[in-house]
């Protein structure tokens, strides 16, 4: 191996550490950190989308591990973000080459930035759990969300576990130590898991980057469970506002 591949495979893995381990820590944008980068490193647009996609389910394996044994998830919540967020993914997966990126990613580096300032303004938004009971409407209503957060996930990928974690938080009453399991566990396995294929069988994959890739990611994510787990949801809120802030205003600048 070369010293400039060697340099290359280290930067990958620290940048996927990195990514990952705020990602699970903040409930989401390790696409944010990531896609980015690969796209900086030389890989076009659609390569780097799906290879991130790829990767960034190994954030869902890391993270899994450390919170199933915590018991974290019940299973009629698990069914509904799957059942309605998995078609939302594949849809946004075909279309994704079909949207106008520069405004895509104006629209949502806006969208991420008015999700850490609704949280400020809400101190004691998601600092407990206070779970509501749904019935039918306010099901369907929870679903419909999950389903539009799906297909942004699967076209635009940067940063939207921020939206699940907070639409989890506000809409189910879950607080964000609790948000963030979900968020990490379903997206990360599932909801990434659906549009890398989807995407990995309609374009490549750069699998020479995917090693080094997974490993940070898998690492980070699992570092990220521990701390969140371990702080507590206070920590967790104010991480998840920071990095909207400095996500939705990064793509603001990226989309200028």
């Amino acid at each position: 191996m070369s010293s400039s591949e060697l340099v290359l495979q280290l930067g990958l893995f620290l940048v996927s550490l990195l990514a990952n381990l705020l990602s699970a820590l903040a409930g989401g944008g390790a696409g944010l950190v990531q896609l980015p980068a690969l796209i900086l490193l030389g890989l076009p647009f659609p390569l780097a989308l799906a290879t991130h996609k790829l990767a960034s389910v190994a954030l869902g394996v890391g993270a899994t591990v450390r919170h199933l044994r915590e018991d974290s998830l019940q299973p009629r919540l698990v069914a509904l973000i799957l059942l309605s967020g998995l078609p939302g993914v594949w849809l946004g997966a075909r279309w994704v080459l079909l949207l106008p990126q520069r405004l895509a990613v104006l629209l949502l580096g806006l969208l991420t930035i008015g999700l850490g300032a609704y949280s400020l303004a809400r101190p004691q938004l998601g600092a407990t759990a206070r779970p509501r009971v749904l019935d039918g409407p306010a099901q369907l209503v929870g679903g419909l969300g999950l389903f539009a957060i799906g297909v942004l996930n699967g076209s635009l990928t940067s940063g939207t576990g921020l939206f699940v974690t907070l639409w989890l938080v506000r809409w189910f009453g879950l607080d964000y130590g609790r948000a963030v399991a979900y968020t990490l566990i379903l997206v990360g396995l599932f909801w990434n898991g659906t549009g890398a294929l989807t995407l990995g069988w309609s374009g490549q994959i750069a699998w020479r980057w995917l090693p080094m890739l997974l490993l940070g990611s898998s690492v980070g994510g699992y570092l990220g469970a521990h701390l969140a787990l371990a702080k507590g949801s206070a920590v967790v809120k104010r991480c998840f506002e920071i990095l909207c802030l400095l996500m939705g205003a990064s793509l603001l600048f990226k989309s200028l």
